[in-house]
């Protein structure tokens, strides 16, 4: 009689919906990309594990009541659904990497932190870039070489700065005073600040185009909203190479590149192609956010080549993405997110 007894409360505990523990996922997730909560998402992430468990537990269970034989069988057939689903979504869609979530706020307005993206690959990347308008601009492979060995040389942003004093930045159009916009060395700038070393940031002073760079930069100012507050922002809005002129276009596609211990900025980076690179037959990216002020290889990350790139985004699904960011335990808010460039 004991053990019916046993065996009924087994069966009970088995038959336990699961369905809240989704239900309040979902949930915490909304509230999360609602208000950016850092422990609003702790507390999803604790869920999702909870969730791991109880799945984890059930198949234990489904183990030891139907044997292991079964039980293997049983789990060997949802992973291989799994894996199947997978492959045929890499083989439709031709990328490895099919899906992606995206963590930051570099894409607002056209992306939202949290969207879970889907990605076709890009099988040739001189043909992808004709075939969507992408202006393709032809280097010498020395040319390109010398700028990807002098990497700290493209570390470059617009800052304004009054008339007479070269040393006193800041990267808002200035209301109290006569300014001048020039280019300054970012990484210059960033080790004073960091190091709060006396040094005059005058020092990092480039001018307007350094001449031995490959790539020229122009700005524009645009309006950008800081915490409700309107700015006006200055942002590279054009690049210059080899003569030809590329303005930054907003129909351009939206592409996927991984990057390597060499760049500034690491993981998988969701921005728009702002043009492509063939060096003597070899192709790469030029690439930047649209809430950002300035391309990727300002920022320190190298043009991606065609092999670290993953694919363009063909579809997006809102809040998603979240939690992929939440297992891979993302909880704060990344910075920039505060600022919204109009485009």
């Amino acid at each position: 009689m004991p053990r019916r007894k046993a065996s009924s409360a087994t069966k009970q505990k088995k038959q336990m919906p699961m369905w809240p523990l989704y239900l309040l996922l979902v949930i915490l997730i909304i509230a999360y990309a609602v208000y950016n909560n850092p422990i609003i998402g702790i507390i999803a992430f604790l869920v999702i594990v909870a969730i791991i468990v109880v799945i984890a537990k059930e198949v234990k269970e489904e183990v030891q009541e139907k044997g292991s034989r079964e039980g293997i069988k049983s789990l060997a057939m949802a992973i291989g659904a799994a894996v199947l689903i997978w492959v045929i979504a890499i083989v439709a869609l031709q990328t490895t990497a099919p899906i992606n979530a995206v963590a930051s706020c570099s894409m607002l307005p056209s992306l939202q932190r949290g969207d879970l993206v889907i990605l076709h690959g890009i099988s040739n990347l001189s043909a992808f870039a004709r075939t969507h308008n992408v202006p393709i601009v032809n280097v010498s492979p020395s040319a390109f070489s010398a700028m990807e060995s002098g990497m700290n040389n493209e570390f470059l942003a617009y800052y304004a700065y009054p008339s007479n004093s070269k040393g006193n930045l800041t990267s808002y159009v200035p209301s109290s005073y006569p300014y001048t916009i020039s280019l300054y060395n970012t990484q210059c700038v960033d080790r004073i600040a960091y190091l709060k070393q006396g040094y005059n940031l005058a020092s990092c002073y480039v001018g307007q185009n350094p001449s031995q760079n490959l790539i020229k930069y122009n700005y524009s100012i645009q309006n950008t909203t800081v915490n409700g507050v309107q700015f006006k922002l200055i942002v590279t809005s054009a690049i210059s190479i080899n003569g030809t002129r590329i303005s930054e276009n907003y129909s351009n596609p939206i592409v996927v590149y991984s990057t390597t211990s060499s760049d500034t900025f690491g993981g998988d980076i969701i921005h728009r192609l702002v043009a492509v690179i063939n060096a003597g037959g070899s192709y790469y990216t030029l690439t930047k956010g649209d809430n950002n002020p300035a391309l990727d290889v300002q920022f320190g990350n190298y043009p991606a080549p065609q092999g670290d790139v993953l694919g363009y985004v063909i579809a997006r699904v809102p809040v998603i993405g979240y939690a992929k960011l939440l297992l891979s335990g993302q909880f704060s808010q990344p910075a920039g997110c505060n600022q919204v460039i109009s485009n």
